[in-house]
């Protein structure tokens, strides 16, 4: 992968074009290294592919035909290695927007929905394929996440069923939050990272844990997280640097 950082804004690009930025074991490493601690300073995170796919999952020479030659132990070495990618992702406080540029497949196909935020391409299309390779479809987080965005039904059918859902499908049933021109991909992915960037850092990372956290939860016991999580927020420093600036009529500057 390749990581570059500007005006707070990381952008990690998977870079393996000629294999569909498949990933490999050392790549499966890395991806959890660097999203259990972005850098400091990094408000906001880009995850896209280099070529024209986003990530057609595990290596099918590099990672798949390995896994026959290991024991139980072994394969759930390697599974709990795969959600530990997923627990980097949803865990940090840091926003990810995914810019789908072509496949997002299998693991790459979680990849774009661990994200918090995902922006395609027309080119841009999923595919959750474990089933169809004898695999459970309820892969790295998939039967968690993938309910939650486009309701159990719909979830069912494409972990039961692996078909491939292009652009315009998957924003109407709500896994792509928009779908742009091939051109102004990137560019559309980094103007929502860098108004993510550009906002209270701390809030926003409050709300990301409130999303995360809340989903398995009753209403009361959300109600009370909130009530908490607001009255921290109005004890920091950027609430306010918020109404000094509404007052003053002017933009605010964040921590």
């Amino acid at each position: 992968m390749i990581v570059s950082v500007a005006d707070h804004v990381a952008t990690v690009t998977l870079d393996r074009p000629d294999r569909l930025n498949a990933l490999t074991f050392d790549e499966y490493a890395a991806l959890v290294r660097w999203f259990r601690e972005p850098p400091a300073g990094v408000r906001a995170i880009v995850v896209t592919g280099s070529g024209r796919a986003f990530c057609s999952g595990g290596d099918v020479e590099d990672i798949i035909g390995q896994l026959f030659a290991r024991d139980m132990a072994g394969l759930l070495a390697f599974t709990r290695m795969t959600v530990d990618l997923v627990r980097a992702m949803r865990g940090n406080r840091v926003p990810i927007v995914a810019a789908i540029n072509g496949v997002a497949a299998g693991a790459g196909a979680i990849i774009a929905m661990a994200s918090d935020l995902r922006i395609a391409s027309p080119r841009g299309r999923v595919a959750f394929l474990f089933n169809k390779v004898g695999l459970c479809g309820a892969d790295m987080g998939a039967a968690h996440l993938l309910p939650r965005l486009v309701g159990l039904g719909r979830a069912t059918e494409l972990l039961l069923l692996g078909d491939t859902v292009d652009a315009a499908t998957a924003e109407r049933i709500g896994l792509f939050n928009r779908v742009v021109s091939e051109e102004s991909l990137l560019a559309e992915a980094h103007a929502v990272a860098a108004r993510i960037a550009a906002g209270p850092t701390f809030a926003t990372g409050m709300t990301k844990e409130a999303l995360g956290r809340e989903l398995d939860v009753s209403l009361d016991t959300a109600l009370e997280m909130e009530a908490q999580a607001q009255a921290i927020c109005m004890a920091h420093p950027d609430f306010r640097a918020a109404y000094d600036a509404w007052v003053q009529k002017r933009p605010p500057t964040y921590a």
